[in-house]
C-alpha cells in the first residue's frame, strides 16, 4: 500500500479546519449577560454600565427616550418636553454619562433642508438640557437628516416616527 503526500494533506487540512470551525465564539441569545442587561434598564442605579454607543431608538440606553417633532418643526412640545425632562431626571442620576443627540426628519423635503432641520431639532434639546442643568460638555449634536429613517412607509404613520431626537450614549 502506497501512501502519497497528496492523500494525507487534503484529510489533514479538513481535519484542522473542522477544528478551528469550533473554535469560534458567537454568542447566542441564551448567552447574553442577563445582569447586565438588566442593569441597564434600571436608570437610577449606581454602577451603570450602558455601552457606548447603546441608542434611545433601540431602547438600550437606560432610560434615555427619543423624542418626536411636529411636522417641517424643531419645537418641542409639552409631550417632547415631558420627555425630556424624564431624560435631565436620568442624565442628573448619571452623571458619567455623555451622550450625542441625533436630529431626524422624515423623507420629504430637499436633503440640504432636511439636515438643516435635523440640526435645529438637535439644538433644540441639546439647549433645553443645558436649560434644565444638564452640563454642555456632556451634550454633542448631529443632524442625519432624512438619511436613517426608523421606518420605511410612505404615509404619516411613518413619516410620524422619523421625525424625531434620538440619543446615543458617547461615554459612561
Amino acid at each position: 500500500m502506497t501512501f502519497s503526500l497528496k492523500n494525507l494533506l487534503l484529510p489533514a487540512l479538513l481535519t484542522l479546519a473542522l477544528a478551528l470551525g469550533g473554535c469560534s465564539s458567537k454568542t447566542t441569545e441564551e448567552e447574553v449577560d442577563t445582569d447586565a442587561l438588566s442593569q441597564i434598564d434600571r436608570p437610577d442605579s449606581d454602577g451603570l454600565d450602558i455601552p457606548v454607543n447603546a441608542d434611545s431608538d433601540s431602547g438600550r440606553a437606560g432610560a434615555l427616550e427619543t423624542v418626536h417633532f411636529p411636522f417641517d418643526s424643531s419645537t418641542l412640545t409639552e409631550e417632547t418636553r415631558r420627555s425630556l425632562q424624564r431624560n435631565v431626571e436620568f442624565l442628573r442620576n448619571n452623571p458619567n454619562i455623555e451622550v450625542q443627540v441625533e436630529g431626524h426628519c422624515d423623507e420629504r423635503g430637499g436633503v440640504q433642508y432636511n439636515l438643516a432641520l435635523g440640526e435645529r431639532r438637535a439644538k433644540a434639546v441639546r439647549d433645553y438640557l443645558v436649560a434644565m442643568g444638564i452640563s454642555s460638555n456632556r451634550i454633542s449634536t448631529i443632524s442625519f437628516g432624512k438619511e436613517r429613517p426608523i421606518a420605511f412607509g410612505h404615509d404619516e404613520t411613518a413619516w410620524r416616527q422619523n421625525r424625531r431626537a434620538n440619543f446615543v450614549v458617547t461615554a459612561n
